[in-house]
């Protein structure tokens, strides 16, 4: 299976000067763990994930204040929607991080999170091996 079959193509793109509250309140309702955060200036791509977030308003930083240039992640390992699943998986554990922008010629099309991943590996309509006796 490759990643173009299991990843979302719902890709929240936010600019760096969103407040982390700005940035969390588009996530929450878009119920996705990570955003694109595209910086004109630089022409560059980086992601903001929930976990980001949540270490920064942890530390007692204010997210009404916080933008998410400063919690963004730049240095991105991007895959291709014709990696495989194990290729992506592979990228994620060797970099620590649980989400890769997808990017074909025209650019971003996509996230695939381990969770995505996990979906297709283990199908919700089929039971748990523990349970299958």
């Amino acid at each position: 299976m490759l990643v173009r079959d299991a990843m979302s193509t719902v890709v929240l793109t936010i600019g760096p000067a969103h407040t982390l509250r700005q940035a969390a309140r588009l996530m929450s309702a878009r119920r996705i763990g990570a955003a694109v955060v595209h910086d004109p200036d630089t022409c560059g791509l980086g992601i903001i994930t929930e976990r980001d977030i949540l270490n920064a308003v942890g530390s007692g930083q204010n997210p009404d204040v916080e933008t998410a240039a400063a919690h963004t992640t730049t240095d991105v390992v991007f895959a291709a929607p014709a990696w495989t699943l194990e290729e992506a998986a592979e990228a994620m554990t060797h970099g620590g991080f649980r989400h890769l922008i997808v990017l074909d010629d025209n650019g971003p099309v996509g996230l695939v999170s381990v969770r995505d991943i996990i979906r297709c590996w283990a199908p919700a309509d089929r039971p748990p091996a523990a349970l299958v006796g």
